[in-house]
């Protein structure tokens, strides 16, 4: 069989969730901040094609969403093939590992914890050093375009965002658990462009993506604060990750499947 059943992927999902809180936490740091700087990739090239065409934009706004979308999924390709620590997906992973007895929620906590640290410092180099450093977006359409951005995600409200990031990592997650379901790379490619084109399309809160999007926007001279940044949106849309990664897919999958592994 090319790929596994639902309980088997729910099965592999628990040994995925336990290898990841036994990681030192000298690793979790580099392989988030590997990741951090994957899914700023992707927001970059998606800024660079997306928001390069503004014609595109205004005759035909959908096709600009889907362009948008369909480019930022290089992001967590690499993330899943080439290996690193993305707080987002764990959230489905190592959830279900814990529910299951397989993982400590210590190890859950100390994941999640420095993942993110190390998603965070992996986002800003991309954004200050690749993006900023570099002129790739300080040119026009992208300059003004990735203010636009920037001010965009924090002036919506705290349920708004919060909402937006449960429908984001519900998606996420879901193309993680296609990876797994996966045992040949271009099913693995397959499964993850579909979910996340659709959650970036739609418009949903990638908690880690914002990492990249909003400061990368102040570097730029948006009207936007880092207050606003970690206040405004960073809060909610984690929260909402949480809620749409670990309880919409790690809980329901292992109520579904993994309440009868050992």
């Amino acid at each position: 069989m090319a790929f596994k059943s639902p309980k088997a992927i729910v099965g592999a999902a628990l040994n995925i969730g336990k290898a990841k809180t036994e990681l030192s936490i000298p690793k979790m740091l580099v392989l988030g901040f590997l990741a951090g700087a994957f899914i700023a990739f992707g927001g970059l090239l998606a800024i660079v094609v997306g928001k390069g065409s503004p014609g595109i934009a205004a005759e035909n706004p959908g096709m600009a969403k889907f362009i948008f979308g369909g480019v930022f999924p290089v992001g967590l390709l690499l993330v899943v093939i080439a290996g690193s620590e993305l707080f987002t997906g764990n959230c489905g992973l190592i959830t279900p590992a814990c529910l299951a007895g397989k993982a400590k929620w210590s190890g859950l906590l100390k994941n999640w914890v420095f993942v993110y640290i190390g998603n965070l410092i992996g986002s800003l180099f991309v954004a200050f050093f690749l993006s900023y450093l570099t002129g790739i977006t300080t040119g026009e359409p992208w300059l003004s375009a990735s203010q636009a951005i920037a001010v965009g995600k924090v002036s919506k409200s705290f349920g708004a965002l919060f909402w937006r990031g449960v429908g984001c990592n519900w998606l996420v997650c879901l193309a993680v658990w296609l990876a797994v379901a996966s045992d040949n790379i271009i099913g693995k490619i397959w499964g993850i462009w579909f979910p996340i084109m659709a959650f970036v399309a739609l418009g949903f809160e990638h908690s880690v993506a914002n990492m990249f999007f909003i400061p990368l926007g102040i570097f730029l001279g948006a009207d936007v604060t880092w207050g606003q940044f970690f206040i405004t949106n960073l809060i909610p849309v984690t929260l909402g990750n949480i809620v749409g990664g670990a309880g919409l897919v790690g809980l329901v999958y292992w109520w579904l499947y993994g309440r009868d592994t050992g």
